[in-house]
């Protein structure tokens, strides 16, 4: 098991991509602090877990304060007695462009996307010095951190400073041990995602029509591909890789070239 006797944070974990995260750490061994702010899906998530691999937070990352943050880790140094790893997942991704976007909304994305994942990885980094060094953070980012949708502005602009800040503290803290990783994770399947294709207009069984340019294997990345990357990122198999941005992605991310695959008679 990759996480054997491993105590695991891991905010947004009441759903989607985060819930899958949960589940397959405790597949591996750990104990998980599942975090949300709907506790009745995090009720869902320990009884589906088992109380004695798993406990739950409840907080709201993009409050004003850090509070909820530190909170967060003194919760799980209360109740199991450590913390080894921390995966940052908690995210919005709000639709936003150059013309819509407010500063209250840019302010409300950077908290959560960035501020957060920020201020929790320095209460963790102070556990795992406490715990004698050690300890690896993992960063959900994302494939638009390199440009972004023209909807997503804020949501790729947060995605970008957060790939920076995983080679900026995976730097500073290699040398005490403490590794610093981030998934770029491409289109993924979530329940969010096929509502939003939904409410786009997107016909039934979408998912399953993706072309190839986008979906070579066949089908969209689904939470539990990201969740096994990111078991293999917070254990210590993955050692002794530091500051990497890794893309989960199922083509080159840079440099793509596809012009021998547009159709002809689109110039017809």
């Amino acid at each position: 098991m990759l996480l054997k006797d491993k105590v695991v944070i891991v905010t947004g974990s009441t759903t989607g991509i985060g819930a899958a995260i949960a589940t397959a750490c405790v597949a591996q061994g750990a104990k998980v602090m599942i975090h949300g702010r709907d506790e009745s899906r995090a009720r869902e998530m320990v009884q589906k877990l088992g109380k004695e691999k798993s406990a739950y937070y409840l907080s709201q990352l993009s409050d004003e304060g850090i509070q909820s943050s530190l909170g967060l880790v003194e919760a799980t140094l209360d109740h199991f007695g450590r913390v080894d790893s921390l995966i940052n997942n908690a995210a919005k991704s709000p639709r936003n462009d150059i013309d819509s976007v407010t500063v209250e909304e840019f302010d409300w994305i950077v908290r959560l996307n960035l501020r957060s994942p920020l201020f929790l990885t320095q209460a963790v980094v102070k556990a795992f010095r406490k715990q004698g060094g050690g300890g690896t953070v993992v960063n959900i980012g994302s494939i638009n951190a390199y440009c972004g949708e023209a909807v997503l502005l804020v949501y790729s602009m947060t995605k970008g400073a957060l790939m920076t800040m995983t080679r900026s503290l995976g730097n500073a803290l290699g040398k005490v041990g403490i590794r610093v990783n981030q998934l770029n994770v491409g289109w993924t399947l979530t329940e969010n995602e096929s509502k939003i294709k939904e409410s786009q207009g997107f016909p039934e069984n979408w998912e399953s029509k993706i072309p190839p340019t986008y979906a070579p294997s066949g089908r969209l990345i689904h939470p539990e591909d990201v969740a096994r990357h990111a078991v293999f990122w917070a254990s210590d198999v993955s050692a002794p890789a530091n500051a990497v941005v890794y893309e989960l992605e199922q083509y080159p991310v840079i440099g793509r070239n596809l012009i021998n695959e547009i159709p002809l008679d689109i110039f017809k």
